[in-house]
Parts: structure tokens; C-alpha cells; sequence
């Protein structure tokens, strides 16, 4: 689904990804771990195409098989969630209209956009996917940060044709209580195990779902290790990682490090 090869990305006059390889396939559910600047929020921007490489001789990005892609085409593949809560525009919209407006990639519902019958059924489904039915009349300014995620996640979703292929989430769990992070999370789950693949930005271990296999972690803009679960949220993997020591106790499929 998504392929990087010797990948250098530059923001101003610094390198922060530095030759960096990643494939992700099909359905595949990961975690891009990571400690804060270390390149993790470049990296999604790269696969969504908001920012581009270094162009060099072995330099390759292929979504979904092609190397160019329409922007426009592309949200409609793959919905992504910032790690930014709503901006102005969208926090005077209700959480109903905020989902609505994902079908256009807008921030409101401005008076030339023509919504279908089809446009606002799709709407009903994807408050009852995020659980999100109670704030159908509610102003996304006046909901709580976990509220407003969920959300967020669901206008992700608006905006893709035919199912969204993969989400990816930009440290998702972010300004959020402990509940409203256990509600995340378990939202999460069911979006995972009903098929829709997830990559997950992230330097919380709990954020991790059991549905996630596989670890790549990060640091000082490169990859460092990529693999199985169970074999690097270690305490002397995570130690290394965040320059500390760290404790890892694993349960239910939940990593929890201290």
C-alpha cells in the first residue's frame, strides 16, 4: 500500500528523515513509534504527499502501486487524522455537519457545496462507527477533546470513496483524559477488526492496539528497528529508544512502560 525507498526529507535547511526505507501492505495494522522530534509526524506527511522528498537517483514513493497521484484522489484513498484539534472555522459546526464536510474536504458547510440524500445516510453511519450519535446536534466547540478526536476520525472517514483503505493518526490520544483514551482506543479496535488497516503515529506504548503486529521505531529522523510486537517493546528496546530507563509489563495485548 505504501512504499519509500531512500527517502530524505528536508523542512528549511535541515535533513530530519534521513534515507529512509518503509513498506506497509495491504490491511496491515502498524505503530510508528517514537520519541517527540524525532521525524515520526514528517514521516506521515511524506505518505500523504504533503511534503516531498529529495529528489535522487534511488529515490522512490509508490501509493498504491502509482509514484503521482491528484491530492484530491488521494484523501479519497486514505483518511488521515492530524494530531491538531478542529480549526476556527469548524468549531462553530455541529458534529453532524463536521463529518459532512469531510465528503469536500472543507472546514464548514459552505452555501455552494450540494450534500446528497446519499452524502448525509453515509453521514448516520459514521457517527454510529465512531460512536459519536450523541453529538450529532452538538457544536464541535463545545465538545470535550476526545469528543472532538472522534470526530475528527469520522470526517477522515467521510472523506474516502468506497471505505476508507487505511486511517493513519497522528498521535491520536493526544490532550486526552485517561477515559476519554480508553474510549479512543477501544473505537480503535472495532475500526480495526472490521478490516480497516491502521498506522498509528505515536510515543505512547499504550496507544498500541493488540491488533498492531508490528513496531517501527524512530529516532533523530530514522528508522532504528522494525518488527514484531513481541520483540521490541522490550524494556532494553524502549530504553534505548527514549534514552531512559523503562519498564514494560504486557496484558490482555495492552504494553503499558513506566
Amino acid at each position: 500500500m505504501i512504499q519509500l525507498e531512500h527517502v530524505n526529507v528536508a523542512r528549511g535547511e535541515n535533513i530530519v528523515l534521513h534515507d529512509l526505507s518503509l513498506s506497509v501492505n495491504h490491511g496491515e495494522h502498524l505503530a510508528i513509534l517514537g520519541p517527540n522530534g524525532c521525524g515520526k509526524s514528517t514521516l506521515l506527511k511524506t505518505m500523504t504527499c504533503e511534503i516531498y522528498p529529495l529528489v535522487k537517483p534511488d529515490m522512490r514513493v509508490r501509493i498504491l502501486n502509482r509514484e503521482r497521484w491528484d491530492l484530491t484522489q488521494l484523501k479519497r484513498t486514505m483518511g488521515v487524522v492530524q494530531a491538531e484539534l478542529p480549526g476556527r472555522q469548524t468549531l462553530h459546526t455541529t458534529g453532524f455537519d463536521a463529518i459532512l464536510t469531510g465528503f469536500f474536504s472543507s472546514s464548514t458547510l459552505w452555501p455552494n457545496l450540494e450534500v446528497t440524500p446519499a452524502m448525509r445516510e453515509r453521514t448516520e453511519e459514521i457517527l454510529h462507527l465512531v460512536h459519536a450519535e450523541d453529538l450529532h446536534h452538538k457544536l464541535v466547540g463545545q465538545m470535550s477533546a476526545g469528543q472532538q478526536r472522534r470526530i475528527m476520525i469520522g470526517r477522515a472517514i467521510a472523506g474516502t470513496t468506497g471505505g476508507v483503505q487505511m486511517l493513519l493518526l497522528d498521535e491520536p490520544s493526544n490532550a486526552l483524559d485517561l477515559a476519554a483514551q480508553r474510549d479512543l482506543r477501544s473505537m480503535l479496535r472495532k475500526l480495526a477488526q472490521s478490516g480497516t488497516a491502521i498506522l498509528l503515529i505515536t510515543h505512547h506504548i499504550a496507544d498500541i492496539l493488540p491488533e498492531m503486529d508490528r513496531i517501527v521505531m524512530m529516532n533523530e529522523g530514522r528508522i532504528v528497528a522494525d518488527g514484531p510486537k513481541t520483540e521490541l517493546l522490550t524494556p532494553t528496546h524502549l530504553s534505548n529508544l527514549f534514552g531512559g530507563e523503562i519498564h514494560v509489563e504486557q496484558r490482555d495485548g495492552w504494553y503499558n512502560a513506566w
